[in-house]
């Protein structure tokens, strides 16, 4: 019998690809308290740089309003994945929904797997 070759040690993965593997942007799910007291329904993906410089375009302004305004117009979608507004909504929405629940959407677009700062730590000393 011939001696079985130990195994080469596989190449360092390379920065890039690590990242890249890291990257999951399965459409995460949203629920949004509305002032009313109903819950609101939504998923999103997370952004990538290329989303959020398209979105910064499209807003056609410096306007921090703006610019969030496209990223929830583009990234709010259905469990189907068919986005849930037009850009004809956008003015609806600015005038039509409360600026707490619109600002709610947004948060959730920017940050769809939420923010750990608002999350109670969980470790005890």
């Amino acid at each position: 019998m011939a001696a079985t070759p130990a195994p080469t040690p596989a190449a360092p993965m390379r920065a890039i690809d690590r990242l890249r593997k890291a990257a999951n942007f399965e459409p995460i799910k949203q629920v949004v308290e509305l002032v009313d007291g109903s819950e609101f329904v939504f998923y999103a993906t997370p952004l990538t740089a290329a989303e959020r410089e398209k979105a910064q375009k499209d807003a056609k302004s410096d306007s921090a309003n703006d610019f969030a305004m496209q990223l929830l117009l583009r990234k709010a979608i259905d469990e189907n994945g068919e986005r849930l507004f037009k850009p004809g909504d956008a003015p609806v929405l600015r005038q039509e929904i409360e600026d707490e629940d619109l600002q709610k959407l947004i948060l959730c677009v920017l940050r769809p797997r939420g923010s750990e700062d608002a999350e109670p730590d969980s470790k005890s000393d």
